[in-house]
């Protein structure tokens, strides 16, 4: 892994680009060459060179919103002598700081450092604290079960036509923005299994309805995978040991209706499915401490249902 530091691509990418918007800014408020080179602590040649639109730099902070008004803004105050370096440097770090909160330095540093995509990365923010160390390791827990899924043979056929979706929460969660999930769902495709995208917190609602029913009954169950319902599957579940919990797919409120299903059972379930109704498709959910445990419980069901139904035909 290569390991870059945010103030290297604050010097590397960002500094040059805004010392080119300020020179190119300051010289149409009427500085000279000089003045200009004064202003940005840079030589005469580089500040020929930024006003001659040569000065290289990153578009990316030159569309910004944010860099463009907080440039034009200290071009004003340097030109009419309102600010001074101080000033000006003030506005500057106050910039960079915002701009790494998930800003174009965050998707530079994203770039740079592949293993921090699909993290949430707010270390240059908040720095390494308990909350932050949770939510990276649920998004990490989320995309390796997403990617044991892929690999899980027969996926492709447990896929319902709605999507399969996975996902966990923080723990003590309140609501489905505290469900990480993949945007979009994933699909079988072309006969293989197509992740679209990192997971993201509140990215399903469905998949969060039922991981916050079940961690209301039971806190140490965080996660739920959703599965195509098939009997050769709840088949294999009760070899396993496993009792499915059947509830009906036809009502309004389904976390309440899972949550009183859960209730009567006295425990979360590792299966729980329905049979659809009008317009619902089947569903089965499999449930886990955390996603990885769900999405290995599922490749456990759907090997099991295989060799089933391999030794029924033979």
């Amino acid at each position: 892994m290569s390991l870059v530091l945010p103030s290297e691509l604050v010097v590397d990418r960002f500094l040059p680009t805004v010392r080119a918007m300020l020179a190119a800014r300051l010289a149409d408020r009427g500085l000279t060459q000089r003045e200009i080179a004064a202003e940005l602590g840079v030589t005469q040649a580089a500040v020929s060179k930024y006003v001659a639109g040569e000065g290289g730099g990153d578009d990316r902070f030159r569309d910004d919103p944010e860099t463009v008004a907080t440039v034009d803004r200290i071009a004003d105050g340097l030109a009419s002598g309102e600010m001074d370096g101080y000033d000006a440097l003030s506005e500057l770090l106050s910039l960079v700081r915002s701009l790494e909160d998930r800003g174009p330095i965050c998707e530079l540093h994203e770039e740079e450092m592949p293993a921090l995509r699909g993290l949430g990365c707010d270390l240059c923010v908040r720095g390494l604290d308990p909350d932050v160390r949770a939510e990276r390791d649920v998004l990490a827990n989320v995309r390796t079960a997403a990617r044991t899924l892929a690999s899980v043979p027969g996926m492709v056929d447990a896929v319902p036509n709605v999507g399969t979706n996975v996902g966990m929460s923080l723990p003590d969660p309140a609501d489905e923005t505290d469900i990480a999930a993949i945007p979009g769902r994933i699909y079988a495709m072309g006969g293989r299994i197509e992740i679209p995208a990192n997971p993201e917190f509140g990215a399903s609602k469905h998949v969060a309805t039922a991981v916050l029913a079940a961690n209301d009954t039971d806190p140490d169950i965080r996660a739920a995978i959703n599965v195509a319902t098939h009997d050769g599957l709840l088949a294999a579940a009760r070899e396993q040991g496993i009792d499915p919990l059947e509830f009906d797919a036809d009502y309004e409120d389904r976390g309440e209706h899972l949550g009183d299903r859960f209730a009567d059972r006295g425990a979360v379930p590792a299966v729980a499915y329905h049979r659809g109704a009008f317009g619902i498709e089947p569903v089965t959910y499999v449930f886990g401490a955390t996603a990885v445990e769900a999405a290995e419980l599922v490749g456990e069901l759907l090997a099991a249902r295989s060799t089933s139904a391999a030794g029924g035909s033979a």
